[in-house]
């Protein structure tokens, strides 16, 4: 079934925190907003959100080239499956409504916060 754009990222835009306050459950809100998109993972969820890109590649989504992400055009619909950072074990996976980076939180920027924006952690974004 094909993933709607916009139900997806409106259904995560609408669950998130306003405040740039993580509440720790990025891949479920991910998941649960791709669901409401028509996203069906039959039963398999990826548990952290490191782990979200073989994921997003069952769904349709492809692999995009992203080599400085505060210079880059990001699309509506586009999904970033960061590893962790130091004193992080599960990563991170956000979307973009067209106008912010969307979790479990509205993030201030690509960098789900101060630690990775200081490391800058492996990531990949994926495209539908």
């Amino acid at each position: 079934m094909p993933v709607d754009i916009d139900k997806f990222t409106k259904h995560l835009y609408d669950a998130a925190d306003k405040h740039m306050h993580s509440h720790r459950k990025c891949g479920e809100y991910v998941r649960k907003a791709l669901q409401a998109g028509g996203a069906n993972f039959h039963g398999v969820y990826p548990p952290t959100g490191k782990e979200f890109g073989p994921a997003l590649e069952m769904l349709g989504f492809h692999e995009i080239t992203v080599k400085d992400p505060d210079k880059f055009n990001f699309i509506k619909g586009d999904v970033m499956v960061m590893q962790p950072h130091t004193d992080s074990t599960a990563g991170h996976v956000a979307a973009y409504d067209g106008k912010h980076w969307v979790s479990d939180f509205v993030q201030r920027d690509f960098w789900a916060g101060k630690a990775y924006r200081k490391e800058r952690p492996h990531y990949a974004v994926y495209r539908y």
